[in-house]
């Protein structure tokens, strides 16, 4: 999980780069979260943990 020191540094990035007008994601952090997780491990999306959030979230919001 993204600590609160990473994650202030990385939410304002994120929402420099959200286009105008777009629903906010649901739990940006956790999906995030979840992402890294998977790149640091190697694993596959299916590996993701249940307490990170859906992993098809994690895939859609990283294709993205």
């Amino acid at each position: 999980m993204l600590s609160d020191e990473q994650w202030a540094v990385l939410e304002p990035l994120v929402e420099a780069c959200r286009p105008i007008g777009k629903t906010p994601p649901q739990d940006l952090r956790r999906t995030l979260s979840a992402i890294l997780r998977r790149h640091r491990n190697g694993t596959k999306w299916r590996a993701i943990p249940a307490e990170l959030g859906p992993r098809w979230r994690a895939a859609q919001v990283f294709m993205r």
